[in-house]
């Protein structure tokens, strides 16, 4: 849709209880031009009775791709299960199949920086040409865009980069700010949303992340503000990612809940990026 990016509804968006096909059919007629899939919404396709190919039909015949892979967590442990290690190489699968050159990573252990760089190097080993895109979150072991920088710069690997979500900075009570070049050239993709004025409690704050989240723009966090951040450090996303985690908006059906989060990301970028949507 945008020449700035391409608009991907993020995997959770709409959720894990659909079809894959209802999942790309909505997404589509709502006005997206990318779907984000998580390695577990994949697998669900393949349980589907679906083959790699059934799926490359399924987005050929609605014009869609999948535009954002995740999600590698418990990347830092010494000692990873094998559904971990097998998730990664999945998350590696997915991106060889559907022609997508990042994959969205989190880390909820909370080390120090240097070790944390160190595991972070070794996955960026692991993945070859792939980027490992680290999202800082708030009740995470990166709470925050400047631990999350001093480790992908300690790292020391190209393929480290960074993923900034709009819901994760406000509710880390991290002010806008003006990137440096420097900062502004290690993020690789952008996920946007909004939040309410009050966060939940902090014991419970991944709750609200993961269930009550709201559409760009229709919240109190100023997304127009967020989204201005990254213009104005001069990023072009990879992707910009619509990541609306809610109960009451997927409540209302698929087609609903994609109409709504694209028809508000639309008003945002038309206010923020004016003239890089089509007809604009």
């Amino acid at each position: 849709m945008s020449e700035l990016s391409p608009i991907t509804i993020s995997s959770w968006t709409l959720g894990d209880q659909c079809k894959f096909e209802d999942r790309v059919k909505a997404a589509k007629e709502a006005g997206y031009e990318g779907i984000g899939l998580r390695a577990e919404t994949y697998v669900d396709a393949l349980q589907e009775g679906l083959t790699d190919q059934d799926i490359l039909d399924i987005l050929a015949k609605y014009d869609i791709k999948v535009t954002e892979v995740e999600y590698i967590v418990q990347w830092a442990e010494e000692h990873r299960s094998y559904e971990q290690k097998y998730k990664e190489q999945m998350c590696f699968h997915m991106c060889k199949l559907f022609n997508v050159g990042h994959i969205n990573c989190g880390l909820m252990e909370n080390y120090s920086v240097e070790y944390t760089a160190q595991k972070l190097k070794e996955l960026c080993e692991r993945a070859g040409e792939l980027i490992i895109g680290v999202e800082p979150m708030p009740y995470s072991g990166l709470p925050t865009f400047e631990k999350a920088y001093a480790v992908v710069v300690a790292s020391g690997c190209d393929n480290a980069m960074l993923i900034l979500d709009t819901w994760h900075w406000v509710r880390a009570d991290q002010p806008y700010i003006d990137l440096t070049p420097e900062q502004a050239a290690k993020v690789i993709s952008i996920q946007i949303n909004d939040a309410y004025d009050r966060p939940y409690a902090a014991s419970i704050l991944r709750d609200e992340s993961m269930h009550d989240r709201l559409a760009p723009g229709t919240g109190a966090k100023d997304t127009a503000g967020f989204v201005r951040m990254i213009k104005n450090a001069g990023i072009t996303p990879k992707v910009i990612g619509v990541e609306v985690i809610s109960d009451e908006i997927l409540g209302r059906g698929l087609a609903e809940a994609s109409a709504h989060t694209f028809d508000n990301t639309v008003k945002v970028l038309e206010e923020t990026w004016p003239g890089q949507l089509p007809g604009k």
